[in-house]
């Protein structure tokens, strides 16, 4: 039977619980188990779909549809385990399936509660589909006293009493800040999130304290006593150079020996970090530096793009280079000549968006690139912005632009109002709802037989992941294949458009999909660590 560690955050947000999951997550692997993870978001939206890039961080995509925290990017990136719709649910999504069951009459004229019902099914939710795994890790998003997160913590709560003996673990992150007036770090906040926690009958079993510098043996010693956690169980998280040491770090540190014994394990096997060791050595030794322009529209926050960075990240590590990324606002070419900003990067990244904001700027990034000869690569949204670019510029179509953008005589993109998934034909209107109405998860697509994508994936038959509403016109192909821009992957009954490359360019290549999603640290994606190959030939040419 599957024993379970519910991961919880206090004091404030963003400490790194998602990171602290996957890393132990990862541990967990190397030491032989077989590890599953969750998330439990307490927001009232049913997924993330319809959430601003810019205030929510980017949407992760699973092969089977779903539309993610993006904590799941961090689970596959971390574990290799592909996520799928059962690893991440919300309030929102709890309430709406409970409320359909009440309109239906299901629940027998009974008084539908927070408790027991919602409780129930968060709890059914945890506990379902678990059989093959030895671990399952849930974490539970926000702050323990978020009022919206009471329902969760409940949950676990009652989860701690149902599940049999030594099968529940409270891990609990918190930080602890340094004061330099004081010159000292601060147990309060912990403590009092601590207390927190206990007041909903929680007692954390191993306390994860991030910090930027080591805790004194006496502060240790503090927070032992004063929240009632083993002093060998307080664990410091210092701050580390990449993500991809956490696992090593957080092993050394004790966090998943402490798990275990939590559990009563004492003989676990020790793990195999090897394949940890190898990636941060080489990603803390490079052999030579890259600069990627990344020009996109929700450059605010990076973790708008968190799997493309990691990606990216990802094929400096395949080809022993370090990446640096300059983040480029895709608006400011809408009234700046784009030369200053781009001659000296070896690539430009254009990532995925929604709407017309920035893409005069986007199309700017792709036409520097065709004509400087940059290496390009263009993904999702990029993809398209490339295609009317190649239809204004090299093929006479001046007023070639995209429906998405309004009514227009030249539509080189459109929306797509029908395809195939498995051996069913969805169809979408332009006046449906919003959330989960794109083509959504994993698909497969054709590649042309000695095409430079075919070269690169080594194949002729790929599946990759989708999330887009709008789709390259493929009533343009002949024109913009007359003009050096090749479709060189289709999907299997050669509708859609699925990826493009110019054959007179040293590396200039659109896809449809988020080929980011699968990227793996220890598996970088083909795209990716040929994008980086190319820029670092650029780099010598420069």
């Amino acid at each position: 039977m599957a024993r379970y560690v519910f991961i919880t955050g206090g004091v404030v947000s963003s400490l790194g619980k998602g990171l602290a999951s996957a890393a132990l997550g990862a541990v967990l692997q190397a030491r032989g188990y077989k590890v599953r993870l969750r998330k439990l978001d307490p927001y009232l939206n049913v997924d993330p779909g319809t959430m601003s890039p810019t205030q929510h961080g980017e949407v992760f995509v699973t092969d089977d549809g779903a539309e993610t925290d993006l904590d799941l990017g961090h689970y596959e990136r971390f574990t290799g385990r592909a996520a799928n719709k059962q690893d991440n649910v919300t309030s929102g999504r709890i309430y709406s399936d409970l409320l359909a069951k009440e309109r239906k009459g299901e629940f027998l004229g009974a008084t539908v509660q927070v408790i027991p019902h919602v409780t129930d099914a968060i709890k059914s939710f945890v506990l379902d589909g678990n059989e093959d795994y030895d671990f399952v890790l849930v974490e539970i998003g926000g702050t323990v006293g978020d009022i919206e997160g009471l329902p969760f913590f409940e949950a676990i709560r009652q989860l701690g009493n149902e599940l049999p003996r030594n099968h529940a673990a409270y891990l609990h992150l918190t930080l602890m800040p340094y004061i330099p007036s004081a010159g000292e770090l601060k147990t309060k906040p912990t403590q009092h999130s601590v207390k927190e926690l206990r007041s909903i009958g929680i007692a954390p079993d191993v306390l994860l304290v991030r910090c930027d510098r080591p805790i004194p043996e006496g502060e240790k010693k503090k927070l032992s006593l004063f929240c009632n956690v083993r002093e060998t169980a307080v664990i410091q998280g210092l701050d580390v150079a990449s993500i991809y040491d956490v696992p090593v770090a957080y092993h050394k540190e004790g966090l998943d020996r402490e798990i275990l014994a939590a559990f009563g394990i004492t003989d676990a096997p020790e793990p195999d970090l090897s394949a940890w060791d190898e990636v941060s050595r080489r990603y803390h030794n490079p052999e030579g530096e890259v600069n990627i322009a990344i020009v996109g529209k929700y450059t605010g926050l990076k973790d708008a793009y968190k799997s493309l960075s990691e990606a990216l990240t990802h094929g400096g590590i395949a080809n022993k280079v370090k990446v640096n990324l300059q983040w480029i606002d895709s608006e400011v070419f809408e009234r700046d000549d784009p030369a200053p900003y781009l001659e000296h990067v070896h690539g430009i990244l254009v990532p995925g968006g929604f709407g017309e904001r920035g893409s005069a700027g986007k199309i700017e990034a792709a036409r520097f690139a065709r004509i400087k000869d940059v290496p390009y690569f263009g993904i999702c949204f990029g993809m398209q912005m490339a295609c009317i670019e190649a239809a204004r510029n090299t093929a006479g179509i001046k007023n070639a632009s995209s429906t998405e953008f309004g009514p227009t005589k030249e539509p080189i993109v459109g929306m797509m109002t029908e395809w195939v998934k498995g051996n069913e034909k969805e169809t979408r209107g332009a006046e449906g709802d919003m959330g989960g109405t794109l083509r959504l998860g994993a698909y497969p697509a054709q590649l042309t037989r000695g095409s430079r994508v075919a070269d690169i994936y080594g194949s002729t038959r790929i599946s990759e992941r989708h999330r887009h509403r709008y789709e390259v016109n493929m009533e343009y192909r002949k024109l913009l294949e007359k003009n050096g821009l090749l479709f060189s992957g289709v999907s299997p009954d050669g509708k859609l458009p699925e990826i493009v490359e110019r054959t007179d360019h040293p590396w200039f290549i659109g896809v449809q999909f988020h080929p980011e999603l699968k990227s793996k640290p220890f598996e970088p994606h083909p795209l990716f660590t040929s994008f980086i190959a190319a820029a670092m030939d650029q780099s010598r040419l420069v």
